[in-house]
């Protein structure tokens, strides 16, 4: 029996109608602002959408883009800037950032409190140590995924393909925080499909088409597949579609971790907002 398919889609759009009443309930409609530097036409893509959304659930978008070849001093005195706004809750700055640009200097710049990524190193080690404030929102939103379709994790084996700090590591500290047993593998990774073919849910996020294949897989595992590549074919994940005929649940691709990543950004300023305004507690930073 082909895996069933895990509608991220469709999720996304209950998370956003959540978002949306709960901004509705505030005085004022949470802000956010993004950054982009350069003109790469992913990047582009990937801020309209997120504006579009933030239009779509009532949260206001602030746009400041800035030219490619701009000084790092220019780009940490404009984070600077929003950082001392009042009406900002949250700050996110579009990666990658151009050379010869000191991206994690830039992202170290946001304060901690307004991090709507979850980047920040004070808010990494927040996750790492299991008191999370703001968490990546791919991470967050495949856990939601996970839940949504009643995934046991308590026990299980998962492994988790990609070691980054954007998905990679946050998804095991988020799986070990429900009792998962996580192993994290890499390019150096010795017999890789040893791992994975043992995984109960496999994370696979390396950015590489096709890399995991049905021989990989643990027959009636969970699979959720993070990378997606534009490629000749159209929009391509990491795990071969075929796989559909080992696993037991599948995100595809797209129509499955994608609309939950943005959808998770938009919760991600939401807690900013209410973070700032005194409705949630955040350490110290």
């Amino acid at each position: 029996m082909p895996a069933t398919l895990m509608d991220g889609k469709a999720l996304a759009q209950r998370v956003r109608e959540e978002v949306a009443e709960e901004v509705a309930r505030l005085e004022r409609p949470p802000t956010v602002a993004t950054v982009l530097v350069g003109d790469d036409p992913a990047s582009e893509v990937y801020i309209r959408h997120k504006h579009t959304a933030c239009e779509e659930v009532g949260i206001r978008a602030l746009d400041y883009r800035l030219a490619a070849d701009v000084s790092q001093e220019d780009v940490l005195g404009l984070v600077a800037q929003l950082n001392a706004r009042d009406d900002v809750d949250g700050i996110l700055v579009q990666s990658p950032l151009p050379e010869p640009l000191d991206e994690p200097a830039v992202l170290a710049s946001v304060t901690p409190v307004k991090d709507v990524d979850g980047f920040h190193p004070f808010n990494v080690g927040q996750l790492t140590i299991g008191t999370p404030t703001h968490v990546p929102a791919t991470p967050l939103g495949v856990m939601r995924l996970l839940a949504e379709y009643d995934v046991e994790l308590k026990g299980a084996r998962s492994v988790v393909v990609g070691r980054s700090t954007i998905v990679g590591k946050p998804a095991a500290a988020l799986l070990l925080a429900e009792h998962a047993t996580v192993t994290i593998c890499h390019s150096r990774t010795r017999d890789l499909a040893a791992h994975t073919r043992e995984a109960d849910v496999l994370v696979a996020a390396v950015g590489v088409p096709r890399m995991i294949t049905p021989e990989m897989v643990k027959p009636g595992g969970v699979v959720v597949d993070v990378g997606i590549t534009r490629t000749d074919d159209g929009l391509v994940g990491d795990v071969d579609p075929a796989a559909a005929d080992v696993a037991g649940l599948l995100t595809p691709v797209p129509g499955g971790v994608g609309p939950m990543t943005v959808a998770y950004l938009l919760v991600n300023t939401l807690k900013a907002a209410r973070y700032r305004r005194g409705d949630l507690a955040f350490p110290l930073a």
